[in-house]
């Protein structure tokens, strides 16, 4: 047997090496602004990260496990800056207590950090380059610590806890440019108020979304949107733009069509005029689109719509590549703050697997990295080299047509 040479060890572990896409400079000042050490003698910021991103990163299902899993690195610690593992309590008392608001600026200050590295060519057949998504998921709670969704279930009686993600991503990257963490009983429009993007840009989400006064506001600032309409909608024909038949698996654009719809306000009606595509695509289903931009091509309004499944790929790598079915405190800001530790650990594998520049899945990269998290190995080699196995050393061919070759 003979060792693959190809693997390259070095001198800090896993965990360390995406520690450094942290900048440690950046982070003591974020410190310094948002005075999360204040009242803290032992268990500081940098130990209370790292300590979450071991934890996630591991896929640990409580604060006893991460603590110990760090505990048993303690040849190790010195790497992540640590003099040694937190206790349990002192963790728990940390993740209680310490804002999650200082973990939502850390997670700004990284986006801002990989902005320009992170954008790739995600728009490409479109006239529109400020293409932003809208959505929102909902992660269960084991208790009712925040308001839930929808009925009381018939058997299981009180309804569970819940919160929900609300993001907004940019279309030429793969994370969340602007976020919101509520209760899961926030309905989804309430969010919308709360978006800032520039003068001509583009918004698409779903028809959970339809909004009027708020699609009048934007339309007021020349911001756009592209969503679905609803089926009991109400609205006036104004008048028939296009209108082509099409065979049940061709697709394309079925008819164009300019609407009017109205709210009120303050008791005045407000109405607003719209586009409004009927498109069937190569299964034969059809989709009703409203949109507020007329300088765009029907297709294109299809196309936009397409792009939306974008962020729909962000929540399933979140929810399926991290441990967000067990939380490390019982509190809000402990929750909120796993979330926000988790949409970072999300955010520094994404910049790894760019960094890398492997065509291996996130699920993939993500699985490489908790297996080896503490191991001695170059992270880029080792997404990299598809041979990490021992290799066998080729013997002379030996005489087999007896039992004891000679």
């Amino acid at each position: 047997m003979g060792k693959n040479t190809e693997i390259k060890l070095v001198g800090q572990p896993i965990l360390s090496q995406l520690l450094q896409l942290v900048d440690k400079w950046s982070f003591k000042k974020l410190v310094q602004d948002k005075k999360s050490d204040h009242y803290y003698k032992v268990f500081k910021s940098w130990p209370h990260f790292v300590t979450m991103m071991f934890g996630i990163f591991s896929r640990c299902d409580s604060m006893a496990e991460t603590c110990e899993g760090l505990r048993a690195m303690s040849g190790k610690l010195n790497h992540l800056d640590l003099d040694k593992s937190p206790a349990k309590s002192s963790a728990g008392d940390g993740l209680r207590n310490r804002s999650n608001e200082f973990f939502e600026a850390l997670y700004y200050q990284l986006i801002e950090r990989y902005n320009s590295f992170l954008s790739d060519s995600r728009t490409h057949g479109l006239t529109i380059k400020e293409l932003y998504i809208v959505d929102s998921t909902t992660i269960r709670l084991f208790s009712d610590i925040l308001k839930g969704v929808g009925r009381n279930p018939i058997n299981d009686g009180k309804k569970k806890g819940g919160l929900k993600v609300h993001m907004l991503i940019d279309a030429v990257q793969c994370v969340g440019k602007f976020m919101k963490i509520t209760a899961a009983k926030m309905h989804d429009k309430n969010f919308l108020s709360e978006i800032q993007v520039p003068q001509y840009s583009m918004l698409v989400f779903d028809k959970a979304y339809n909004y009027y006064k708020q699609f009048n506001e934007w339309t007021e600032k020349k911001i756009y949107f592209v969503t679905r309409q609803k089926s009991n909608a109400v609205y006036t024909l104004l008048k028939t733009i296009s209108e082509t038949p099409l065979p049940k698996k061709q697709a394309g654009v079925l008819k164009e069509e300019e609407i009017e719809v109205g709210y009120k306000e303050k008791k005045v009606l407000i109405v607003l005029k719209l586009r409004r595509i009927c498109y069937q695509d190569e299964k034969g289903r059809q989709y009703v689109f409203i949109c507020n931009n007329y300088s765009i091509t029907a297709s294109e309004i299809a196309l936009i719509y397409k792009k939306r499944w974008g962020i729909e790929l962000l929540f399933k790598k979140m929810k399926q590549n991290f441990q967000l079915h067990y939380f490390y405190g019982e509190n809000e800001n402990a929750i909120r703050t796993q979330v926000w530790c988790t949409l970072i650990a999300q955010l520094l594998l994404t910049v790894l697997q760019k960094k890398a520049a492997v065509k291996k899945a996130f699920s993939t990269v993500a699985t490489l990295v908790r297996i080896h998290l503490v191991s001695m190995l170059d992270v880029y080699e080792l997404l990299k080299n598809t041979s990490r196995a021992w290799v066998k050393v080729k013997n002379k061919k030996t005489d087999q047509t007896s039992l004891f070759p000679t």
